[in-house]
C-alpha cells in the first residue's frame, strides 16, 4: 500500500488520554492533572538510581514494588533502619504509618509517626530542616499493605514538595523517600519485637467498625479540601 508512513511515537512519551472539555474546566480535573505531570516528569527525567533531585544515588537497597513510579524498601531493610544500622551518610529516618489511628495504636513500627491526612504531609514541610546537616533525611511511608493509603501520600509529599520548589526546580526538601514493600502486615510477620505494642489491628475488624467509618470520611473530607486548594491554584496560571 502506497503513500507516507506515519511516524511512530518516541517510546518514553507520556500519553494523555482525550478528555471531554466539561471536564477539563473542572478545577479538582485540573489539580488531579498537574500531580500526574510531576510524577510522568519525574520518571521520565530522572536517571535509574538516582532520589528525585537528581544529585546522587539512593542510601537504601531497593526491591521491585507494585508501583513502579515509586521507589521501595523491604521489610528487612526496615528492620535495620529501626535497629539503627544505619549507612554514615544517614542523618534522620522518619517512618510515617499512613494507618487509621486505630491501627497505629493497635500496633506499630518502633519510632513511626502516624499521618493519615494530607494536612499532615503539609505541616511536615512547613518544619524547618538543619540545612547545615551533611547527612541525609529519609522517609519511609507504609500502610497495612502498602497498596493505596501509603503511595497516595508518598505521592502527595512528592507533589507537595516540587510546587514548593517550582522555581527552583529540582530542588526539593525531601527528595529522598520510599515505600515499606508488603506494609505493616508483612513487616510485623517478620519482626513482631519492633512493633509497640507487639501486635497488629487490621483495617477491617468488627471491633472498629464505627472507627473505621470516621475515620475513613474524615481522610476523604481532608483530600477533598486539598484538591480544591490545588485547583484554585492551577487556575491561576
Amino acid at each position: 500500500m502506497s503513500g507516507t508512513k506515519r511516524p511512530l511515537k518516541d517510546a518514553c512519551t507520556p500519553v494523555f488520554k482525550k478528555t471531554r472539555s466539561s471536564n477539563i474546566t473542572s478545577g479538582e480535573n485540573i489539580a488531579d492533572a498537574k500531580v500526574s505531570v510531576i510524577d510522568a516528569v519525574d520518571r521520565l527525567s530522572g536517571e535509574p538510581g538516582l532520589i528525585a533531585n537528581g544529585t546522587r544515588s539512593y542510601c537504601l537497597p531497593t526491591v521491585p514494588g507494585k508501583h513502579r513510579d515509586l521507589t521501595s524498601i523491604s521489610c528487612h531493610t526496615m528492620a535495620a533502619l529501626v535497629r539503627g544500622n544505619n549507612s554514615d551518610d544517614i542523618g534522620k529516618v522518619t517512618i510515617i504509618d499512613c494507618r487509621y489511628p486505630y491501627e497505629y495504636n493497635g500496633g506499630h513500627i518502633k519510632g513511626a509517626v502516624n499521618i493519615y491526612l494530607r494536612e499532615g504531609i503539609r505541616k511536615l514541610l512547613s518544619l524547618p530542616r538543619d540545612q547545615s546537616a551533611h547527612k541525609n533525611h529519609i522517609i519511609v511511608f507504609h500502610c497495612e499493605f502498602s497498596s493505596e493509603r501509603g503511595p497516595k501520600m508518598y505521592r502527595f509529599l512528592r507533589s507537595e514538595d516540587r510546587e514548593l520548589h517550582k522555581e527552583n526546580y529540582p530542588q526539593l526538601s525531601y527528595p529522598e523517600a520510599y515505600l515499606l514493600d508488603g506494609g505493616y502486615k508483612a513487616f510485623f510477620e517478620s519482626y513482631k519485637e519492633l512493633c509497640e505494642p507487639d501486635k497488629y489491628t487490621p483495617m477491617l475488624n468488627n471491633d472498629n467498625a464505627e472507627d473505621l467509618r470516621h475515620f475513613r470520611a474524615a481522610s476523604n473530607s481532608s483530600a477533598t479540601k486539598m484538591k480544591r486548594h490545588q485547583s484554585r491554584q492551577a487556575l491561576r496560571f
